[in-house]
């Protein structure tokens, strides 16, 4: 059996039941409590970046959800009824040959169906079938969409890893920059480009929207989280690039946020051929002690379903092998990390050290009093992060130089930058 994508544990069908957890079991009835008070973002701001791919359409759809949700239970039920009723108007447009209306609709019922696979941590029937309405209305909206959408299968091993291609609106021809974008542990690839007016794309970038091992659809298909899977993942996209005449493949880079950041790093050190890496809201603590005991219980359930445990002391030993500090210093391209100074998911010492480690171009921005979710008076005076990292990586991948420093943004916006 090839280890690579199996990652050494069992897969879909010999998965024998769904991760269990100390913390999860004593603390159930808290996090119910918790979401009564707080609502559907009490652990994270999930209904603001899943709504903000859609557009402001979208809007009331999430405005009633966090009204339904009342208890952890609630969440995979509320947003699959929304993901019918989006799917259903879509249908029913393109039916009356309302193509725009259509395609948005299709795009905002495929959101709706990730996001209802996010509490569901067995590849149950449930999940299955949310995983399949997801597709199809994603196919549905690529069918329709005002520039190429592409599904794409890149072989891992014995398996492939799901992506979608976007190329900018109106490529005729030329090659193509292209980013290598990979969502959070809580995301999905359906997500990450926007169904207006999204960065790269406007910036005349390509973006090969990835679930990598682990991420999403991938442990649906039997792909699961290790590092030998993601070190592999680079040379697997390359080989891919290689067979696709609108890419240049002197012109690739990688985005990430979240556990993105984790893996965009382990990503840019597989492959010498990546010209940017730029990350965001960091998970850089090696063997993540503070996600997975100190913060909410659900964090440590969806990451033993990435990773294919559902022994918890197994995955303890696994996880504490998870780590940056054998990869880092492979990382040639220029690295941005956009961190939040107070992020409480992921001590910001180990993204200092993660700095301290890295040989080549490096910028590290940090915002005043943000948490893990970089928002707030800093954000909002100060660079916008999103558009940041597209002006940053598009001016990499066009070959200009960049001085190493360390810029503080301030709530008022001003920032004060420093040299490495």
């Amino acid at each position: 059996m090839n280890d690579i994508a199996q990652g050494g544990r069992a897969g879909l069908k010999a998965a024998p039941s769904r991760p269990h957890t100390r913390r999860w079991a004593a603390q159930r009835w808290l996090v119910d409590n918790v979401i009564e008070a707080n609502g559907i973002d009490w652990d994270q701001p999930r209904s603001t970046y899943l709504n903000a791919p859609c557009g402001m359409e979208a809007a009331p759809d999430f405005a009633t959800i966090r009204q339904q949700v009342k208890k952890y239970a609630d969440c995979a039920p509320a947003f699959e009824a929304m993901a019918k009723k989006r799917e259903a108007k879509a249908v029913a447009a393109e039916e009356a040959r309302q193509t725009v209306t259509a395609r948005n609709n299709y795009f905002i019922a495929a959101v709706h169906w990730g996001a209802a696979q996010w509490p569901l941590e067995e590849n149950n029937a449930t999940n299955l079938r949310y995983n399949e309405r997801k597709r199809a209305c994603y196919t549905a909206y690529a069918r329709l969409a005002d520039h190429h959408v592409e599904a794409v299968s890149i072989p891992l091993g014995d398996k492939q890893l799901p992506a979608w291609l976007h190329l900018p609106p109106g490529h005729r021809e030329g090659r193509l920059p292209l980013v290598v974008a990979i969502p959070g542990m809580d995301s999905f690839k359906e997500g990450i480009v926007q169904l207006y007016g999204d960065p790269m794309l406007q910036r005349g970038m390509a973006v090969l929207a990835l679930d990598g091992p682990g991420q999403y659809e991938s442990p649906v298909l039997g792909i699961h989280v290790s590092l030998e899977n993601w070190r592999a993942t680079g040379p697997a996209v390359f080989d891919w690039l290689s067979a696709r005449p609108e890419i240049d493949p002197e012109r690739v880079g990688i985005t990430g946020r979240s556990f993105g950041s984790f893996f965009g790093t382990i990503l840019a050190a597989s492959h010498p051929g990546f010209r940017s890496c730029a990350v965001s809201a960091t998970c850089h603590e090696p063997g993540f002690h503070t996600i997975f005991e100190e913060a909410s219980p659900t964090f440590k359930m969806r990451f033993m379903y990435m990773a294919g445990f559902t022994d918890e002391d197994a995955f303890d030993d696994f996880i504490r092998t998870l780590t940056w500090e054998h990869d880092v210093g492979r990382v040639a391209c220029p690295y941005l990390c956009l961190a939040g100074e107070a992020d409480e998911l992921s001590p910001f010492e180990h993204t200092e050290r993660l700095f301290e480690r890295l040989s080549g171009p490096k910028q590290l921005v940090v915002y005043e009093g943000s948490r893990h979710s970089i928002r707030g008076p800093a954000a909002n005076n100060g660079p916008h992060p999103q558009t940041l990292m597209a002006d940053w990586t598009e001016a990499r991948l066009r070959g200009e130089p960049m001085p190493s420093e360390r810029w503080f943004v301030e709530s008022s916006g001003k920032i004060t930058k420093t040299p490495f």
